[in-house]
């Protein structure tokens, strides 16, 4: 039996691999009520013979990690979306998020009782990338939580 091989739609998912460093800035929010900025460290990789993405993420913040982050990034070729399943420090229960690459630019959103979030992700060539996280209580007025600006350093 031939093993199943990573479609195209799972090979964009590589632009995430490697160790990305950036500058975040944190708006007034819930979370951060002062808002403020923090550095990022995103390191990813591929796995599971190149059908997911495997991301461990930490922001420091004064000299400490503030937050640490665990996502597994995969194509669901049944629905044709990417997923992103997230795991994190603040012990709250996983997230799945769903989306697409339009362009240069991965979005995934999911929405709970908590609200409605999405996240953003604009590659610029091979070393660089911009997010974005925003929240929204009725999922049409959105305000900003977080943006950054990364530089892949391997």
């Amino acid at each position: 039996m031939d093993m199943p091989k990573p479609t195209a739609a799972h090979r964009k998912l590589e632009r995430i691999v490697g160790h990305w460093r950036g500058e975040e800035r944190m708006h007034p929010s819930p979370w951060s009520p002062q808002g403020g900025t923090a550095t990022g460290h995103s390191r990813g990789r591929l796995a599971l013979d190149g059908f997911a993405v495997i991301v461990d993420y930490e922001q420091e913040s004064g000299g400490h990690v503030t937050f640490r982050g665990h996502g597994v990034y995969t194509y669901d070729a049944q629905d044709g979306c990417y997923v992103l399943h997230w795991f994190d420090s603040m012990g709250s229960r996983p997230e799945v998020f769903r989306g697409g690459f339009e362009g240069d630019v991965l979005m995934v959103s999911r929405s709970g009782p908590e609200g409605h979030f999405r996240l953003s992700w604009q590659y610029s060539g091979t070393d660089r990338m911009t997010t974005v996280m925003e929240t929204s209580p009725d999922g049409s007025a959105w305000s900003r939580l977080m943006d950054g600006a990364y530089a892949r350093e391997e």
